[in-house]
Order: structure tokens, then sequence, then C-alpha cells
């Protein structure tokens, strides 16, 4: 087989490829297998995500629950979803510059 402008035949290209996809095969899952905890208000709202950034769950005080005063609820849930979501990012980045090599990859390495 002829070489590409690469340097590799097709057969170290597809190689390569399938190893790659391998490689973010196993990294999807240690990021779906990742916990991060995550607790705001003084522990008042606790939750739990997983590396994708999915909530897998959610503990509220009872003193945070007023139906008088859902405000602080409401900015509570948003501040512990968004840190929740943050640090799944900060993980996701993490495993892809690992999997880059330590390379960085515009839109993908961050």
């Amino acid at each position: 087989m002829a070489d590409n402008p690469l340097g590799m035949n097709l057969g170290e290209l597809l190689r390569k490829a399938q190893d790659l996809g391998q490689q973010l095969k196993a990294r999807q899952d240690e990021l779906a297998a990742l916990r991060i905890p995550v607790s705001v208000g003084g522990g008042m709202v606790q939750m739990v995500f997983n590396g994708k950034g999915e909530a897998l769950s959610l503990y509220l005080d009872r003193s945070v629950v007023d139906p008088d005063d859902l405000a602080v609820l409401q900015d509570l849930l948003l501040s512990a979803v968004n840190e929740g979501v943050r640090q799944a990012r900060e993980k996701q980045q993490e495993a892809l510059s690992k999997m880059a090599g330590g390379l960085h990859i515009p839109g993908l390495t961050g």
C-alpha cells in the first residue's frame, strides 16, 4: 500500500483510529463511574454528579424548604447544579488532555 502524506499506510491509520476510539470509550466509562459530590449553603443542599455532568442524587435539608421563600431554595439548587456541571467539565477536560498526550487541541482540550 502506498504511504499517505502522514507517513502511515492505510492499515496503520485504521489501527490508530481504532485505538483512539477504544481510548475514548475507556475515558467515557471512567467519567460515567466518577462521583463528584457538591455541597452548597453550608450543606443544606447536597448533590452528587458523575463525570459526564449528570445529577445522580439530591439532598435538601428541611430548613431550606420554606414555601414562603422559594427564592432561597432556587438559588441554592442553581448553585449546586452549576458547580456540579463545572467540576464535571473540568474532569472531562482532564480526561481529554490525558488522551491527547498533553497536546492543546482547540475545541477539544480547552
